[in-house]
Order: C-alpha cells, then sequence, then structure tokens
C-alpha cells in the first residue's frame, strides 16, 4: 500500500486560506478606508457650504442692521410725537371743558332753582343749590339725565331750610359726571378729539 503524504497539501491550503483571508481583510480595509474618506470629504464639503452660507446671512443681516436702527428711531420719534399730541388734545380739553359743562348747566336749570356750590374732580361734579320746591329739582335731575354731556346723575339728598322771609327753600345735592359728546377731528388724523 502506498502511503501519501497529505499534510503538506493540507499546510499549503492552510496556509492559501490564510493568505485569501488577509487579502480580503486588507481589501476590506482599503475599502472602508476609501469609504471613511468619501464621507469625510462630502461632510466637509457640506460644512464649506454651511458656513459660506452662514458668511452671507451674516453679511445680510449687517447690511439690514442700519435699517433697523432707522426703523427704531422713527418708531421712537412717533411715539414721541404721539404723546404730544395726546398732550395737546389733553390741553384742548381742559380749556373747553369747563366752558361747555358751565354752558350746558345754563341751559339746563331751571327756573326758581340756585347753585351755592359746584366743584368738580376728575370729570366728576358736585352740584348743591336751592330750589322753591322738590318739583323744580325733579325737573333739574330730568334735564340733567336728558343731557348728552352728564351721566350717572344722582340726587344725593334734599333739605328743607328754616323759612326766611316767608319762604321755604329745599336745598340740593346732586353728583354726576360730566363726559361731553366727542367731536370728529378733520378727515386723515384717524383720531377724535377728547380721546
Amino acid at each position: 500500500m502506498l502511503e501519501i503524504n497529505l499534510l503538506a497539501h493540507r499546510e499549503a491550503k492552510r496556509l492559501a486560506d490564510v493568505r485569501e483571508s488577509i487579502v480580503i481583510l486588507l481589501l476590506g480595509l482599503v475599502a472602508v478606508g476609501l469609504g471613511i474618506i468619501f464621507v469625510d470629504g462630502r461632510i466637509e464639503s457640506q460644512i464649506a457650504v454651511g458656513q459660506a452660507t452662514v458668511r452671507q446671512l451674516e453679511a445680510e443681516i449687517e447690511g439690514y442692521r442700519s435699517q433697523e436702527e432707522q426703523v427704531a428711531a422713527f418708531k421712537k420719534r412717533k411715539a414721541e410725537l404721539e404723546n404730544k399730541l395726546e398732550v395737546i388734545r389733553g390741553l384742548e380739553r381742559a380749556r373747553t371743558g369747563p366752558v361747555m359743562m358751565l354752558d350746558q348747566l345754563a341751559d339746563e336749570t331751571p327756573e326758581r332753582l340756585w347753585f351755592t356750590t359746584l366743584s368738580t374732580e376728575d370729570g366728576r361734579i358736585l352740584l348743591k343749590g336751592a330750589s322753591l320746591d322738590n318739583v323744580v329739582v325733579a325737573d333739574f335731575l330730568r334735564a340733567l339725565n336728558r343731557s348728552k354731556y352728564f351721566s350717572n346723575v344722582d340726587l344725593i339728598k334734599t333739605d328743607r331750610e328754616t323759612p326766611i322771609n316767608g319762604i321755604r327753600l329745599v336745598k340740593f345735592e346732586i353728583r354726576a359726571d360730566f363726559a361731553p359728546p366727542r367731536e370728529k377731528v378733520p378727515a386723515g388724523t384717524g383720531t377724535e378729539a377728547g380721546g
């Protein structure tokens, strides 16, 4: 019988398999390395594009900064002018308000009724006076309630005084809010006087 030594052949096959595995491993490592280099290049390219976009947007923002400052200055100036206009409107209301109130009171005051005290505070008036009887006071209250210049008209009290020369007067106190109707401002201003 013949004996064949297959050990050398097995050893050669094993060495070939190891070499093949090493080559496949090296090829795999090279492929992975090339993939990493490719991906890294793409990422660096995207980062460069992103940075260029950021620089461009920052330059545009800087270009708009002067316009933003102008807009802020215009808004500040507009607010100052609106405050000044409101002060002027308030002065106009304060100038004409008492005249309008006294004129309206004169129009609405019936005969046989007169005022002894008239005081105002923050648009609220307090009238004290006297009349020949309660009917005249009631007529005056109705007239004030109908008036477009007065609201929240309230009779606080009435008292009979001691007779003077045989005439017994009725003292009264009335509280009301003075609210004149707002007059329209010429077209184009967009606001109303008194407002």
